[in-house]
């Protein structure tokens, strides 16, 4: 396949940072992950959704080499949008998925911990529906996309597997795990959906995939509070990159500039 026809159909993963490579965005919600090296080793940064497994997989191909497979696979969170390819990746690269504690009920399909930590459009469509299924038929589903067998736990004062030189930071609102990814030597941010450049929090934002600086998503997240202080967080870190869940990342000098501009706004909303 040439260069540019990969380019198309969106399976070249482009360098925003020296060593981080983005896969993305694509889709109607424009989807990024991210390729991390450190060392001699690679890592998956968010797994996109469950159909999303061979475009990752011939990313990987394309940017490592036949031979070459990331070392683990580390998780924001675990929303489907994000989580939804990583076991069938963590079979085929060997390697394990890891999350925060936190994420431990969505990653399992635990019922009771996801009616829990459930966001509004959970707990007004999403939790009924499945109630309704029954029991039986909730666990078949629930169990297609259970990460049990492969999910490692880490906190986020620990080292992280693979990525050395790299510091967990807890950002939590969206759920109540959700973790983002930072490099102090050159304040490159990977902030998964505490902080993204497409404007998901307007219905034309989303449906015209509008550009521009946007805290989670209201009607999928479990805590406002929590998402606003996430983004001062982020904003104190004065990235130079910011690359989110989804939209075009951030790679010009004035993104620490209106990073700050736009947790002032938040911090009032």
């Amino acid at each position: 396949m040439s260069g540019s026809r990969q380019e198309r159909v969106g399976v070249v993963a482009q360098e925003i940072a020296p060593d981080v490579h983005c896969l993305g965005p694509w889709g109607r919600v424009q989807t990024d992950v991210y390729f991390v090296r450190s060392g001699s080793s690679w890592v998956l940064i968010d797994a996109g959704w469950a159909q999303d497994g061979p475009r990752i997989e011939r990313a990987a191909a394309s940017l490592l080499g036949p031979d070459v497979r990331p070392s683990a696979i580390l998780l924001t969170h675990c929303h489907p949008d994000h989580a939804g390819a990583a076991l069938r990746l963590a079979r085929v690269w060997d390697c394990a998925v890891w999350i925060h504690p936190a994420e431990l009920p969505f990653a399992t399909g635990d019922f009771a911990g996801m009616r829990a930590y459930a966001g509004p459009l959970d707990r007004l469509v999403v939790l009924p529906l499945m109630r309704a299924m029954g029991r039986r038929r909730r666990e078949a589903v629930l169990a297609r996309s259970n990460l049990g067998e492969v999910a490692r736990m880490f906190e986020p004062g620990a080292e992280i597997p693979g990525l050395g030189g790299w510091k967990c930071i807890p950002t939590p609102g969206h759920t109540p795990g959700h973790v983002s990814y930072f490099r102090p030597r050159d304040r490159v941010l990977i902030s998964g959906d505490a902080l993204m450049t497409l404007k998901v929090n307007t219905v034309q934002g989303l449906l015209l995939q509008q550009p521009g600086l946007s805290g989670p998503p209201w009607y999928t997240t479990w805590s406002q509070r929590a998402a606003r202080e996430s983004i001062r967080t982020l904003a104190g870190l004065e990235p130079t990159v910011l690359a989110g869940g989804h939209g075009t990342p951030m790679t010009d000098a004035g993104t620490a500039a209106r990073l700050r501009a736009f947790a002032g706004l938040a911090a009032t909303d």
